[in-house]
């Protein structure tokens, strides 16, 4: 089974207001001011799947401070999942500044209170088939994940309905791209560590974060970390695939494309080619987040 563990998808009619998004949203701004950036709706995912031969993806929604759009996006994730005979696994947005997006449009009927409340809305997400929480950046929707009402919120979630957190990760050194600022790997790794037990995928190789494992304190933070592939070859030497392996062991390593940024064909052949053994290939590629998300 192939998953890949890192793409994004968006309502036909979210990427109708892209220009208009551009003002008020500054995440999605830092990524799609640049015309050159793609968005794909769920039906295109499903079709790169088809012609890339991967059985399954994550499909995460945005980092949305707009809780009218968490509730839009949620909605049409859970939507398109429930469509696709379990092909599509929805990561789910949270509107923490004041409540959390619900998901379904049936859920427009709850009481006030209970959408001012992040918690109830989390309930009522994880039973609509939220199956994990993210991609967040914390920074751009202003909060600190080190510390903070809202990274406890997000490490009781995770830890009350099994939904692992997709956070982005940014490495402190290297060139700049649209989309790199987000989360410091000092606040991911406080966060980590403040929250034992509970599942975080960093992604794009954790922002660099691994590199420090051979600190013991830093491995033991990362006890329940994950780390995905997404965009590597715009960021890494193929080497990286090695070194991670040797650092944090292949059983923390899930693949992951960052579709519709790159092909999902493509970044399945730059890790097949990236000089692993047969059974490092199907862990990464599979197995190991078949194993994260109980599939």
């Amino acid at each position: 089974m192939i998953i890949d563990a890192h793409t994004h998808v968006f309502p036909p009619a979210v990427r109708d207001r892209r220009a208009g998004l551009l003002a008020t949203e500054p995440a999605f701004a830092e990524i799609f001011s640049d015309a050159r950036a793609v968005m794909a709706t769920a039906g295109e995912l499903i079709a790169s799947m088809d012609a890339a031969g991967i059985e399954r993806s994550i499909a995460a929604n945005f980092a949305w401070r707009d809780e009218a759009l968490v509730d839009e996006t949620n909605a049409y994730l859970l939507d398109a999942a429930a469509r696709s005979g379990g092909r599509l696994l929805p990561f789910v947005s949270i509107h923490l500044a004041g409540g959390a997006g619900h998901g379904r449009a049936e859920m427009e009927e709850a009481p006030a209170s209970a959408k001012s409340d992040a918690r109830t809305a989390i309930r009522m997400l994880a039973s609509a088939g939220a199956r994990g929480i993210g991609e967040l950046r914390p920074e751009q929707s202003g909060y600190d994940l080190a510390n903070s009402d809202e990274a406890d919120v997000l490490a009781w979630a995770a830890a009350a309905f099994d939904l692992p957190l997709l956070v982005h990760a940014s490495e402190p050194v290297g060139h700049a791209y649209p989309g790199k600022e987000g989360l410091p790997i000092g606040a991911l790794y406080a966060f980590a560590r403040s929250a034992p037990g509970v599942s975080i995928i960093a992604a794009h190789w954790g922002g660099g974060l691994p590199f420090y494992a051979l600190m013991p304190e830093v491995r033991e933070a990362m006890e329940s970390m994950y780390v995905d592939t997404s965009a590597s070859h715009l960021l890494y030497d193929a080497k990286i695939y090695r070194t991670m392996v040797d650092l944090l062991g292949v059983e923390k390593i899930l693949w992951g494309s960052d579709f519709p940024l790159t092909s999902q064909a493509k970044a399945l052949e730059r890790t097949r080619a990236a000089g692993l053994t047969d059974a490092e290939v199907v862990a990464i590629t599979g197995g190991n987040a078949a194993a994260l998300l109980g599939l």
